[in-house]
């Protein structure tokens, strides 16, 4: 009975590790490409990453956004999320303050599930203040091109249409660094 009490406590420890970093993954900052953000690179270097053209894709927004894309000549956060991620509850409210601020600028943000279904996402989103853009990845088919390895992943890409900055993960206060980011791209 001890031992099932002591395992319980391990996994209930890392549960706790993991929600405090990130949803997953790494996190270290790639020191051959600093352009490309803080807390850019780690991981197994096939995902996107600064300085990668952003990847093709097309869905449609379940909060009434319609078609949601990566548009040539706008600044965009492409955001990886999940109902299931508790760093997604802190991170939305502070996505949403951002997008008030910068959309007369030209920031659009697609938030992207990744969950299996998609019974609870417009809800989610509703509960944590997201007024902005939120589709389901259906099959996972987007992610498969942008290879999130943590949730939440937030990519900033560029009026070019390249990735400028990654975020993986989230921790308090990242806005700031989000949004200094984003200024240097209006």
């Amino acid at each position: 009975m001890r031992m099932r009490i002591s395992v319980s406590i391990l996994a209930i420890s890392a549960l706790l590790a993991t929600a405090a970093v990130g949803c997953g993954g790494g996190g270290a900052p790639d020191p051959k490409n600093p352009a490309a953000g803080k807390n850019a690179g780690g991981g197994d270097g096939k995902g996107v990453k600064g300085g990668d053209k952003a990847p093709t894709f097309t869905i449609d927004s379940m909060n009434g956004a319609g078609r949601m894309t990566v548009a040539p000549g706008k600044v965009t956060i492409v955001d990886f999320w999940a109902t299931w991620c508790e760093p997604c509850k802190k991170s939305f409210p502070k996505l949403q303050e951002l997008y008030v601020k910068y959309k007369a600028s030209g920031l659009e943000i697609v938030a992207i599930s990744v969950d299996d279904e998609k019974n609870g996402i417009t809800d989610f989103a509703k509960t944590h203040g997201a007024k902005f853009p939120v589709g389901w990845d259906d099959g996972k088919k987007i992610a498969e091109k942008w290879k999130p390895e943590n949730m939440p992943s937030s990519y900033i890409v560029g009026k070019d249409g390249v990735v400028k900055h990654v975020h993986r993960g989230y921790h308090d206060g990242e806005e700031n660094e989000i949004e200094k980011e984003l200024k240097a791209l209006f």
